[in-house]
């Protein structure tokens, strides 16, 4: 699959969801699907990741489109060479343009994925984000990888 398509899909996809947070959770509140360890719950994060840099649009915004330019420009350096490349690419491009489409148009990024464990409570998230957090771990585990293949062939 090419990595523009895989990226649009992973967006409307990202998008899809969030619309569907803001027509059924937004009134609803809270919603429980596996109590005591997951929920369904409407936030809107000002931020990025845990909130941190709130209130920074202007920066945040900046940020994802330099990171943008920056993986596009050097896509075949980072990428070329890894198994899974352009899947990662594609993981990593798509949960940016879901969030920046959200700071451009709301100022706010949708968030309503939400875990918790017992007093443990990991920030809400959404599909963009899961989708940065698993293409950034496929980089690094396939990097991990290939340097280790390298280093034993040399």
């Amino acid at each position: 699959m090419r990595v523009p398509l895989l990226a649009a899909l992973i967006v409307a996809a990202d998008q899809l969801t969030k619309f569907l947070a803001v027509t059924r959770l937004k009134t609803l509140g809270t919603q429980s699907v596996l109590p005591g360890f997951f929920n369904l719950s409407y936030v809107e994060n000002r931020g990025a990741a845990w909130g941190m840099l709130t209130g920074q649009q202007i920066f945040l915004i900046a940020f994802s489109l330099t990171t943008l330019g920056f993986l596009i420009w050097k896509r075949r350096q980072l990428f070329g060479g890894l198994w899974g490349g352009s899947y990662t690419l594609a993981l990593i491009i798509g949960g940016v343009l879901g969030n920046l489409i959200d700071r451009v148009r709301l100022t706010y990024v949708i968030d309503f994925l939400d875990f918790h464990w017992r007093a443990a409570h990991f920030p809400a998230f959404n599909v963009a984000d899961a989708s940065i957090c698993c293409g950034v771990f496929l980089f690094i585990a396939t990097q991990w990888h290939h340097d280790r293949k390298r280093d034993v062939t040399s």
